[in-house]
């Protein structure tokens, strides 16, 4: 595994200066922030990733303001106690997207957006108070308590909201792998941990965010 301070060092040959490359990284939103978003946002944002997978996601977007109209402008516990008929008559809507998987999906994440805002005092404040030398454990909640949150749906939708986290795009993967810290796309919970674990110390090393540290990372692939 190699130092950030190598890492660091290779790309800023690219950019030949630390301003430039930073124009290229993205920062995290604060604690403060997370936490004034409020619920609706969370789920809207949540429910557009799950419906971007797979699509092109200026399709979703053009279409979202009518997710919005059909999904109760993400209300959580209006979405959470919808009925199976009225989650039908949504299939007939030729106004949004029509997948039965991804529709259910919204209702049970509006259960899981609730239930955690009732718990923490707002989804935005358990958010924000979930310690990022732990986000894999995040994505494993988000994916085991949610649906349709598995592989990168989870980190995507951390990374749309501004919680800080890396992702496993393939030049993140690639480099993993080229550094002996995996030897294939870590899909296990071994192999998600080992990836924490070196994201974990980048970041002691050189203070910066988990999502600063992954676009870094990318950036050492094919250049």
């Amino acid at each position: 595994m190699r130092d950030f301070d190598d890492i660091y060092q290779q790309v800023l040959k690219r950019f030949g200066s630390d301003k430039a490359l930073q124009a290229f990284l993205i920062e995290p939103l604060s604690e403060q922030e997370l936490i004034a978003a409020d619920d609706k946002f969370y789920l809207s944002t949540m429910s557009r990733r799950i419906f971007r997978a797979g699509l092109k996601h200026s399709l979703v977007d053009a279409k979202w303001p009518a997710f919005e109209q059909a999904f109760f402008n993400f209300s959580p516990l209006r979405v959470a106690m919808m009925s199976d008929e009225e989650l039908d008559v949504l299939m007939g809507n030729k106004a949004i997207i029509r997948h039965w998987g991804k529709i259910k999906a919204v209702r049970v994440n509006a259960g899981l957006v609730y239930e955690l805002s009732e718990q923490h005092q707002g989804f935005g404040r358990w958010l924000a108070q979930w310690p990022v030398d732990d986000i894999v454990g995040l994505w494993l909640l988000l994916k085991k308590q949610g649906a349709q949150l598995g592989g990168n749906s989870s980190p995507s939708f951390l990374r749309m909201v501004g919680k800080d986290t890396f992702v496993l795009s393939a030049d993140v993967i690639a480099a993993l792998i080229s550094q002996d810290i995996v030897d294939k796309t870590p899909t296990s919970q071994k192999d998600l941990r080992s990836v924490q674990q070196a994201f974990n110390s980048w970041r002691q090393q050189s203070g910066w965010p988990l999502c600063k540290l992954s676009r870094l990372l990318a950036m050492t692939v094919n250049y």
